[in-house]
């Protein structure tokens, strides 16, 4: 099989279904938002954090390779069988949350992105993840997009809210506090 195939050339693309769109269409926009996201992820894997943490983060790519799929399917069109998100999916992410916030201090302060290499790559990380939920949430409002996949995104960002806080805390890096000036 070929990388290229030479039928985007003309800024067009297909969704599972075999609908054509522009390449600027929110449903491409949404699912290449995805795309990206998942690429920093894997960014946040490749610095050196806890092996429960990267285990998590495979998790989390797998679940966004299963989002991108329900993006990227006409839902008026597709009847190829794409994989599920289900409830169980948000449920773990709180769960890790809950887990690494029981080892953090409590959050008094908003938190300046930073805090070290990995760290920052978990805000670059959550910064993508709400740009995404922001484009599935548009996409919803005229097209069909299954609400776990919102809520999934949501809950993701918080995740890796928190674990740029713990990895700058496993690290011995401060977090940087913003102090506003008035």
């Amino acid at each position: 099989m070929k990388i290229y195939t030479k039928k985007g050339d003309k800024g067009q693309t297909s969704l599972i279904g075999g609908t054509k769109v522009p390449k600027h269409h929110l449903r491409i926009e949404s699912y290449g938002t995805v795309d990206e996201l998942n690429s920093y992820i894997g960014l946040i894997g490749s610095h050196d954090i806890d092996s429960v943490q990267l285990q998590v983060l495979k998790e989390i790519q797998d679940r966004l390779f299963t989002i991108g799929s329900s993006l990227a399917s006409d839902p008026e069109r597709s009847t190829k069988r794409i994989p599920d998100l289900y409830d169980t999916d948000i449920t773990y992410l709180e769960e890790q949350i809950d887990v690494m916030t029981e080892e953090l201090p409590p959050l008094k302060h908003f938190i300046l992105p930073g805090g070290g290499l990995a760290s920052s790559a978990c805000h670059l990380a959550r910064c993508v993840c709400r740009r995404a939920e922001r484009l599935a949430v548009h996409l919803s409002e005229t097209s069909s997009v299954d609400d776990r996949v919102i809520m999934y995104l949501n809950r993701l960002s918080d995740y890796l809210f928190v674990l740029g806080r713990k990895v700058a805390l496993d690290s011995g890096n401060n977090e940087n506090i913003w102090v506003p000036r008035v």
